[in-house]
C-alpha cells in the first residue's frame, strides 16, 4: 500500500514480497501539526469510555499553543462528565459541552462513543456534520453497521480513522512515558474513506502524530474493521482467554498442583512466551526448548492449529458479512435485563489471584504444550488474515504484536477480566461470545488427539517455519515502540 503526504516524511518499508509505506512519528513532530492540520480549529472528541479520555488528553498535550482547541462532547447528563473536568476538560473554559453541539462546532469530530450508542444514533450523530468536516473513528464498527443497514456517510464530508493497536490506557499511559523517551507509544493504522478536500490523509497523519504513535500504517476502513473485529474475538482476547482455561483444565486434570497450572497456562503465555516473541520473534520460543519439548510443541501445535482454525474462520464470515454487528448490538438491547456478567469466577482466575499475589513466585516457564497451542492459535489467524488479502503490517499488528505487547501485560497483571475489561464493549461483547467455543474445541478435538498419539497431520508446524511473517515480524521488530506499556499508571498521570 502507498500513500503521499504534504507535511509528514514518509517511509518505504519492505514486508516479505510486499512493500508498504509508513510514517515515524515522534515529539519532534508536533511543530508540523499545525499544517497538518490545515483549516481545522477545533477537533471534537465525542465520548469518554476505553479511547476518549486518552485521546483527548493526548491531543490536547501535543497541540498546545497551536491555537488549535481540543474539546470534549458528551450526551446530555453523561456521569463521564465528572471525570472529563478532573483532568481539564470544563464548560468553563470552553473544552466541554454537549456532545451534538460539539460536532456542530468542530471542523474534525472524532467519534469514541460505544458502539451501542453508533447504532441507535448514527443517523442523527451523521446529520450533526457540517459539509466539509472531517468525520474520524478509531474503530470500523460504524462502517459495518452503516453495509448492514444499506446506508454510507455523507458525501461531503472527510471520513478518516486513526486505529491505536493497543487499549485507551496504554494510549494514555505510553504517550507519557514519551514525555521521557521519545519513540514511546501505541502504533497505529490509519484509512482515509472520503477526502472531499485533498486534505484527509494528513488530517489522519496529524492526529496518529498527535497521539504519539511512533508508527503509522496505511489500511482500509473495511479492512481494518474486519481484521479487528475479528483479532479480539481471536487470539487478542476471546481465543486467549479460552485456551487458557482448556489448557489449566488439563493441567489440573493430570494431577498438576493448581498454582503450578495457573504457572503453565496464563502466566506461561503472558510472561516468557508473549516477552520471547515481543523480542525475539515466533520461531524463538520453539528454538528454546529441549528435544523433548520440541516434541511436545510440535505434537500440540499439529494438534491445535485446524480446530482453531475452524472457530477463526466462522468468525471472520460473522464479521464479514455483518451477523457480529447485529449480535452486539441485540446484546447491548438486552443489557438492561441481562448485564455483562463476570469472566473471572472460575477456579483459574480465583487461583491466579493468589498466585500473582505471591511475589516471591518462581517465574513462569514456557510449557511446551501451552506454547504450541496458543502460536498454532496465532498462526491460524495470522494465515486466515493472509489468505483474506489483508496488509502485513495490519496482520502483525493485530494478531501478534497486539496480543504480546498491548493487551497481554494486562492479563499478566490482574487476569483476563482486567485485559477484556478494559477494552470496547464490543470486544468485551466478543470475548465472552467466543472464549468458550475455543475452550470446547481444544477439549474435544486437539487434547484428545496429543493423548491418542493420533498426531498424524505435521504440515501445519512444517509452514510454521516457512512462513513469511516471521520476516515481517523482524521489520515490525524494528518499528515497535521505544518502551514498554506501563501497566501500573505513572506517577502524576492525568
Amino acid at each position: 500500500m502507498s500513500f503521499t503526504s504534504k507535511v509528514f516524511e514518509t517511509r518505504l518499508v519492505k514486508m516479505a514480497d510486499r512493500e508498504e509505506t509508513i510514517v515515524a512519528g515522534g515529539r519532534h513532530l508536533f511543530p508540523l501539526l499545525p499544517k497538518a492540520f490545515d483549516g481545522i480549529k477545533q477537533i471534537g472528541v465525542i465520548g469518554w469510555s476505553s479511547q476518549g479520555p486518552a485521546q483527548a488528553q493526548n491531543l490536547r498535550e501535543s497541540l498546545e499553543g497551536s491555537g488549535i482547541r481540543v474539546k470534549v462532547g458528551l450526551r446530555e447528563g453523561s456521569s463521564s462528565m465528572r471525570e472529563a473536568e478532573q483532568v481539564g476538560f470544563t464548560g468553563a473554559n470552553g473544552t466541554l459541552g454537549e456532545m451534538y453541539q460539539v460536532i456542530r462546532e468542530s471542523d474534525m469530530a472524532l467519534l469514541l462513543i460505544s458502539d451501542a450508542a453508533f447504532a441507535e444514533n448514527y443517523k442523527k450523530i451523521l446529520g450533526a456534520f457540517r459539509p466539509g468536516a472531517t468525520l474520524g473513528l478509531s474503530h470500523g464498527f460504524l462502517l459495518s453497521h452503516l453495509q448492514a443497514q444499506g446506508d454510507d456517510f455523507p458525501k461531503n464530508i472527510n471520513v478518516v480513522a486513526v486505529c491505536p493497536k493497543g487499549m485507551g490506557p496504554s494510549v494514555r499511559r505510553l504517550y507519557e512515558q514519551g514525555r521521557e523517551v521519545n519513540g514511546a507509544g501505541i502504533n497505529a493504522s490509519f484509512a482515509v474513506h472520503q477526502d472531499v478536500n485533498g486534505k484527509a490523509t494528513d488530517y489522519a497523519l496529524g492526529w496518529s502524530v498527535a497521539l504519539g504513535s511512533p508508527y503509522t500504517f496505511e489500511t482500509t476502513l473495511e479492512s481494518e474493521y474486519k481484521s479487528d473485529i475479528f483479532g479480539e474475538r481471536g487470539i487478542l482476547l476471546g481465543a486467549v482467554h479460552g485456551l487458557a482455561e482448556s489448557l489449566y483444565a488439563r493441567y489440573t486434570g493430570q494431577g498438576m498442583a493448581k498454582d503450578d497450572a495457573y504457572l503453565n497456562t496464563s502466566e506461561s503465555i503472558t510472561g516468557p512466551i508473549s516477552k520471547t516473541i515481543s523480542r525475539s520473534g515466533l520461531k524463538a520460543v520453539y528454538e528454546q526448548l529441549d528435544d523433548t519439548e520440541k516434541a511436545a510443541f510440535r505434537d500440540a501445535y499439529n494438534a491445535a492449529y485446524h480446530p482453531c482454525r475452524e472457530i477463526l474462520e466462522e468468525i471472520y464470515d460473522d464479521v464479514a458479512s455483518g451477523n457480529e454487528v447485529r449480535s452486539v448490538i441485540n446484546a447491548t438491547r438486552r443489557h438492561a435485563t441481562y448485564p455483562m456478567g463476570k469472566i473471572d469466577s472460575t477456579d483459574m482466575w480465583t487461583v491466579g489471584e493468589t498466585v500473582r499475589a505471591n511475589t516471591g513466585r518462581n517465574y513462569a516457564p514456557i510449557n511446551a504444550e501451552t506454547a504450541g497451542v496458543y502460536l498454532a492459535c496465532m498462526m491460524a489467524q495470522v494465515d486466515l488474515l493472509q489468505d483474506r488479502g489483508h496488509p502485513y503490517s495490519e496482520i502483525a499488528n493485530e494478531s501478534i504484536i497486539e496480543a504480546v505487547d498491548s493487551l497481554n501485560p494486562y492479563m499478566d497483571y490482574k487476569g483476563v477480566s482486567y485485559m477484556v475489561d478494559n477494552c470496547s464493549t464490543t470486544a468485551r461483547l466478543g470475548a465472552r461470545k467466543w472464549a468458550s467455543r475455543f475452550d470446547y474445541i481444544l477439549k474435544q478435538q486437539a487434547f484428545p488427539a496429543i493423548d491418542q498419539n493420533a498426531v498424524q497431520d505435521n504440515t501445519p508446524f512444517d509452514k510454521f517455519l516457512t512462513s513469511n511473517i516471521h520476516e515481517v515480524l523482524q521489520v515490525c521488530a524494528k518499528l515497535r515502540p521505544s518502551v514498554d506499556i506501563a501497566v501500573v499508571p505513572t506517577r502524576g498521570a492525568g
